[in-house]
């Protein structure tokens, strides 16, 4: 097996900002970094809602068939 060599952290940053600003041009590049996160829920209740959703005959014939 082989060893994984991971790139610098600053090297990688560098090189993805400039590849973002090559793509989108400066403003939108920078509008994309600027971007608020979404808020993640909490993940119990992030399980109920899946839940929620959840047609379970389908569910389980995907799963147990």
């Amino acid at each position: 097996m082989r060893a994984i060599k991971y790139m610098d952290e600053e090297k990688m940053v560098k090189k993805a900002v400039k590849a973002l600003i090559g793509e989108l041009g400066p403003i939108e590049a920078n509008r994309f970094i600027s971007m608020p996160r979404k808020k993640r829920i909490e993940s119990i209740k992030r399980h109920r809602e899946w839940q929620r959703s959840l047609d379970k005959e389908k569910f389980f014939n995907k799963v147990f068939s």
